[in-house]
């Protein structure tokens, strides 16, 4: 009887070895895992930054007016060149 004990309680104790060797190992690949996307969470947020400093330099009135100007040659308007349009006139 003690001999049927001793090898059960071996395999219990190597069933129970093999679970901890497994559940390090998943932890470990867990903790890669976290990590890898902790980085990519950093790297989404530093482009999130990037890309709000972006839209204000490119929002800004002058940086507009100076694109209207150089690319589409166009100029500012003046009460000198504005048309006035009333109802009812000819």
């Amino acid at each position: 009887m003690s001999a049927k004990l001793s090898i059960v309680l071996t395999v219990v104790l190597v069933g129970c070895a093999l679970s901890v060797v497994n559940a390090r190992y998943q932890a470990r690949h867990l903790l890669i895992e976290l990590e890898r996307l902790q980085q990519h969470s950093r790297q989404l947020e530093i482009d999130w930054a990037q890309l709000q400093l972006d839209q204000s330099t490119l929002g800004k009135n002058e940086r507009i007016e100076q694109i209207a100007r150089n690319n589409l040659n166009m100029a500012p308007l003046t009460p000198a060149r504005t048309q006035y349009l009333t109802e009812g006139a000819q």
